[in-house]
């Protein structure tokens, strides 16, 4: 099958979010390096992904000079899109693109886990493609829920393995780059 790794949202807004703590990003940085630097190696067109949010004030409005690259991961991209809604399918004609290079298999990698990814990945997979999801190649944060009676927080971690949970064997084959790595070698051995 012929694949593609999608880098969502890895951009400079992010750094702007009062719950962006670079301390708690390094695993996700290596992982989300890794991958790329895998996809680079196996000639694997990488395709970024920027959420935009016109006219809003946020650091995801273009007029902040925020939508580019995350420091660190300006790496070529073969093609990029722009997206205002969660998923990068869209209005983005993500979906043109990759049918017209015969793309059927999807690495989906980036930021926030449950938000842009999950999503993403959940079209994809209705759109007829084979998705891995890079769960620790993807990034999120902690939230809470205001509002009840109660204050309810969810950890980072929490996140992920209800995201992995609702994606797996449904939407998606979780994965993590060391298998990726491994399959990469397999094929090698096996040409």
């Amino acid at each position: 099958m012929n694949t593609a790794l999608l880098l969502i949202d890895v951009q400079q807004s992010f750094t702007q979010r009062d719950y962006w703590d670079p301390a708690a990003t390094a695993h996700w940085e290596r992982a989300q390096r890794r991958l790329i630097d895998l996809a680079q190696d196996r000639q694997i067109p990488l395709v970024r992904i920027f959420h935009t949010e016109p006219d809003s004030g946020t650091p995801f409005d273009p007029v902040k000079g925020l939508i580019r690259p995350l420091d660190g991961f300006d790496d070529p991209a073969e093609t990029t899109f722009y997206k205002t809604v969660h998923n990068a399918f869209t209005g983005t004609g993500l979906e043109t693109w990759l049918r017209q290079r015969r793309i059927t298999r999807l690495w989906v990698s980036g930021i926030r886990t449950e938000q842009c990814c999950e999503t993403t990945t959940r079209v994809a997979s209705d759109l007829g493609f084979v998705v891995d999801f890079v769960s620790e190649a993807t990034l999120t944060f902690p939230m809470s829920r205001a509002g009840t009676e109660r204050r309810v927080e969810w950890s980072a971690e929490t996140i992920r393995a209800r995201t992995e949970l609702v994606l797996e064997q449904r939407f998606a084959r979780i994965v993590d780059v060391a298998t990726l790595e491994d399959e990469s070698r397999a094929d090698d051995l096996s040409t």
